[in-house]
């Protein structure tokens, strides 16, 4: 998704761990900018990774992984948190992925809008 020239990737990735989830967002903040990332993984019935990366020049203009993450991670019944640049979360609740990955983009949206307008 393209927001007010910033791209947003929200994705569920199937049988992934914390390690390559942030390999992952680092490859595509090479390669895109500005972006912010945002992936879930399950990891069986009752866990649930987040991770969270933003380009370096999100974080000047204020948005923060680590904001972000904590923002989203309650929606799986969890909680995190992390640097500006990337930042991580768990849950119990995997059957709630869809939605924090939807109220993710709607989040950083609303970000980049405020961003646009100051």
């Amino acid at each position: 998704t393209d927001v007010e020239g910033i791209r947003i990737v929200a994705k569920e990735l199937a049988a992934s761990n914390p390690n390559l989830m942030r390999q992952l967002i680092d490859q595509v903040r090479k390669k895109v900018n500005p972006v912010a990332v945002f992936l879930a993984t399950s990891m069986g019935d009752e866990k649930v990774v987040l991770v969270a990366g933003v380009s370096n020049d999100l974080i000047g203009m204020g948005i923060k992984a680590g904001e972000w993450v904590k923002e989203i991670a309650p929606i799986v019944g969890g909680g995190g948190g992390g640097k500006p640049d990337m930042a991580q979360a768990g849950g119990k609740k995997p059957e709630m992925i869809q939605q924090a990955l939807v109220s993710a983009v709607e989040y950083l949206s609303e970000k980049a809008k405020q961003i646009d307008k100051s």
